[in-house]
């Protein structure tokens, strides 16, 4: 009897269209994202943050362009051998799994992600792979 657990690729396929990089509240990065980020860019964590990072909530977000796309965007990501972790896990996020919703609302700029699939395999998909990468308990 075939498994009822979709795998991440049968719910989604990256169409390289950017509109994840236009921020939508703003990426997160950590104290790894920057320290990788400062090696791509020849510089130290901190001129990072001074020039491609601003502030929300105490936490360091990507700065986004006047026409909201983030910093590093260009027609692709210039930074893509090292971009945030949240970059790398999308649309594989926390919020979904605390609003199954967030995914449809999600898909509805993100043409890469399938929509005729239940929430709650979709749920269950992105718990998993969560739980995999040690972001949930």
């Amino acid at each position: 009897m075939p498994s009822d657990d979709l795998t991440p690729e049968e719910i989604f396929a990256c169409t390289h269209c950017g509109d994840c990089c236009r921020g939508y509240g703003g990426t997160y990065v950590g104290p790894e994202d920057l320290a990788a980020i400062a090696a791509f860019v020849h510089s130290d964590p901190p001129g990072v943050v001074e020039r491609y990072c601003r502030v929300s909530g105490g936490k360091y977000l990507l700065a986004q362009r006047e026409d909201g796309y983030c910093i590093f965007w260009d027609h692709g990501c210039a930074i893509h051998p090292v971009k945030p972790r949240m970059c790398r896990r999308w649309p594989f996020i926390e919020s979904v799994v605390t609003d199954p919703v967030n995914w449809m609302i999600m898909a509805g700029f993100c043409p890469g992600m399938r929509t005729d699939v239940s929430l709650t395999r979709v749920r269950a998909c992105v718990e998993r792979i969560l739980k995999v990468d040690g972001r949930i308990a």
